[in-house]
């Protein structure tokens, strides 16, 4: 859009007529993210709080059409990229992030932990190597202090905070794990998200308890701490829960950012927050659908 047109269209969204305010904000939206540092420059220069109002609610549509569709992009495409997921969420309120910019940070980390991996190291030795530099050395940690706080589920302030929720920390810690070749995926439990470190060498086709495929469960919002089946079966029994196959089994990256999505919304309710859950409830039919919004 050319800076004389777009000039034009920021003059009419003052315009009484709700006809001719509707069909500007429309064609603004409809440009998408290219315009969104002009409309920020154009709310910043203005002293017209009607403007301003209406300029922020084109920019959260924005963003809110920008976080949708790249959700269903990441969902068409197999949802096989977890830090993808992660990041598409996260687009909802930072939508300037850059995957390239995350993954190298996550890259540097990785690498911390290979310098200190060895082939003869066991599966559980490797876990407590991944901890010491996590939990020890970058001094990464569940955020107890401040728990509902939304920000412990956006995957860029984890990074930049070294401060997140039980499901971020455990998308962040199993990417890692995974690029080091370490079978680690998520296990989604009622009121709580872990991970299973599963057992390679006992997944025979013919076994359907996927949990006898899983070596032990790792806690990554208590520094890494490594659990047995009989601790879930412990924990669900004391909350009240039934005891599902699917609590000891890993689970899809669907249900992993679906339970991201939900960790989101119960924070912005506990905040008061509640104009946004309508729209993290959009971002979560899409995941947990296979539906596309085009």
């Amino acid at each position: 859009m050319r800076p004389k047109e777009f000039a034009a269209l920021i003059a009419l969204l003052e315009d009484p007529d709700a006809e001719v305010f509707n069909s500007i904000s429309n064609k603004l939206i409809t440009e998408g993210l290219p315009l969104v540092p002009l409309l920020e420059k154009a709310w910043e220069s203005s002293t017209h709080e009607l403007l301003q109002a209406r300029i922020e609610n084109i920019l959260h549509q924005i963003q809110l059409q920008n976080a949708r569709q790249v959700l269903s992009d990441w969902i068409e495409s197999g949802a096989t990229n977890l830090l993808e997921g992660a990041l598409n969420v996260a687009k909802y309120q930072f939508p300037d992030l850059e995957y390239e910019v995350i993954d190298s940070h996550i890259n540097k980390i990785k690498q911390k932990v290979w310098l200190e991996l060895n082939e003869s190291l066991t599966a559980l030795e490797k876990v407590k190597v991944l901890n010491h530099i996590l939990f020890g050395v970058c001094e990464f940690t569940g955020n107890t202090d401040n728990f509902f706080d939304p920000n412990n589920h956006y995957i860029n302030t984890l990074i930049e905070t070294k401060k997140g929720g039980p499901v971020v920390l455990s998308i962040f810690y199993s990417i890692i794990a995974q690029r080091l070749g370490m079978p680690v995926f998520g296990v989604s439990l009622p009121k709580n998200f872990l991970l299973a470190y599963e057992d390679r060498y006992n997944q025979s086709v013919a076994n359907t308890d996927k949990s006898h495929s899983v070596l032990f469960y790792i806690n990554p919002f208590n520094r890494g701490a490594v659990l047995g089946k009989k601790e879930i079966e412990q924990f669900l029994t004391q909350n009240g829960i039934e005891h599902k196959d699917e609590y000891f089994e890993p689970c899809s990256n669907r249900t992993t950012i679906s339970q991201l999505i939900a960790s989101l919304m119960l924070s912005y309710q506990k905040v008061g927050n509640t104009s946004i859950i309508a729209d993290l409830k959009m971002l979560l039919d899409i995941v947990a659908t296979s539906k596309s919004i085009r």
